[in-house]
């Protein structure tokens, strides 16, 4: 299921992950230290290209680049991909913040949380696959979390020339998932890391924890109104399947991907609890619909909750390379499907099998998971875990063992899925900021 946030269109959709902890840059920034000619250094790193530069905010500049990455790090020599990038500078003199969504780059000047509190530069990643960051043809074999990490290991590698002080890396959902694979291999590059709302699915085959957890968040009451607009939902099935089918239409779009708007409008149910509980939690309570609100109240409820055009083929096709990575390695999380049971047309529609091409192999790799999360717990360090307590992403977290050194779980008491460092009781927030201060030597 959707693991966060995401790049700029997985914003505008709210689809599944978040870019977690983003703030924008300050108007009135200080001017840039140093007498570095800085695009000049960025265009000599060998397999950098500056696409362009655009207008930054006093204090700034702002870079769109391309670094030339291997199809398969293991083969360098079977060809390449350039890996979209964008670089918000600082000076050559402050830290440099890693940071990725798990998904496309987006266009978006904002700084992560930890670049915002280091006041540090940012180089902001696309994930192989996603976006114009795509070998071509693709071999989907070569889209594992070992390339990944690969990757942002080159990226770390080429741009240390430029930016040699210390440097953190983060992201959230998807992203934090991706900052810790990148850890795990190359242990090294960073100072440190910060992972928001990180999920950390062990084994597949027991997901129990994600149906505890919808079973128990919030109160009996919203968890009933929840179940009860879902039934509704699909009662009024024909007429409201019919309205998603013809917003399709009037966009020139459809469902191919997944199987048809009967079968998406399915999904979109059966993913409501847990996008609800993600993205708004016990305060939008309220606002869920009763079972006999109109046909516009309910439909409107689930295309916001829901986001209905995720599962259009325009959106939809944009994450294949995500929904891959969930039926390979990263693993999904089960929905409750008992109390509609007499009213579902599709069993295991909301498995990742909906939403990867029948051409494209599908075989799950259990090693993965557990490999990260042992190397965490044995042998992990600096690593800093920031979590909402009623996030079911979070449902299995990353846990620290007894190797695991100078790192920290925090908690965002009623937080959902995109928290901050500064929501944090006081205390804790204060802690974490110290933390990441001393990892960055600042």
């Amino acid at each position: 299921m959707g693991r966060k946030r995401i790049g700029r269109l997985l914003a505008q959709v709210a689809a599944v992950a978040v870019l977690a902890g983003t703030a924008a840059v300050p108007a009135a920034a200080a001017e840039v230290a140093g007498p570095v000619d800085v695009r000049a250094a960025i265009a000599g790193v060998p397999g950098l290209r500056v696409v362009e530069e655009k207008p930054a905010a006093s204090g700034f500049r702002f870079f769109v680049l391309a670094l030339q990455q291997p199809n398969d790090h293991h083969h360098p020599e079977r060809g390449g991909f350039e890996q979209r990038l964008t670089l918000l500078h600082r000076g050559t003199d402050r830290p440099t913040v890693l940071f990725t969504s798990g998904y496309t780059v987006s266009g978006s000047q904002s700084r992560s949380e930890p670049a915002e509190l280091l006041d540090g530069n940012q180089v902001s990643t696309e994930q192989r696959f996603f976006g114009t960051s795509r070998p071509e043809p693709a071999d989907w074999s070569e889209l594992d979390i070992w390339q990944a990490a690969a990757d942002h290991h080159h990226v770390v590698e080429a741009l240390r020339q430029v930016y040699r002080a210390a440097w953190i890396s983060t992201g959230g959902s998807k992203g934090g998932m991706a900052t810790v694979y990148h850890r795990r291999f190359f242990p090294q590059d960073v100072a440190g890391s910060v992972a928001y709302s990180a999920p950390n699915n062990v084994d597949d085959r027991e997901d129990s924890a994600y149906l505890d957890f919808l079973r128990t968040v919030g109160t009996p009451e919203c968890r009933g109104a929840l179940g009860a607009a879902q039934r509704a939902l699909l009662e009024r099935r024909e007429a409201l399947v019919a309205r998603y089918q013809a917003w399709a239409d009037a966009r020139g779009d459809g469902f191919g991907l997944v199987g048809g708007a009967d079968r998406a409008f399915e999904i979109a149910v059966l993913r409501a609890p847990f996008m609800f509980w993600q993205g708004r939690g016990q305060a939008a309570c309220p606002a869920v619909p009763a079972p006999d609100a109109s046909d516009d109240a309910l439909y409107g409820w689930l295309a916001d909750v829901a986001q209905l055009p995720v599962y259009a083929d325009s959106v939809a096709n944009q994450f294949v390379p995500y929904f891959y990575q969930l039926g390979t390695q990263l693993g999904y999380f089960p929905v409750e499907t008992d109390h509609l049971a007499d009213l579902l047309r599709y069993p295991g529609a909301t498995e990742p099998r909906s939403f990867v091409p029948r051409d494209v192999p599908l075989r799950y790799r259990p090693q993965a998971m557990r490999d990260v999360d042992r190397w965490v717990r044995t042998d992990g360090e600096r690593l800093m875990f920031v979590n909402g307590a009623a996030d079911p992403s979070v449902a299995e977290p990353f846990r620290l063992g007894r190797g695991t050194r100078d790192s920290y779980v925090f908690q965002v008491p009623g937080g959902t899925h995109s928290i901050r460092i500064a929501q944090l009781p006081s205390p804790d927030a204060a802690a974490a900021s110290a933390t990441l201060h001393r990892w960055a030597g600042v």
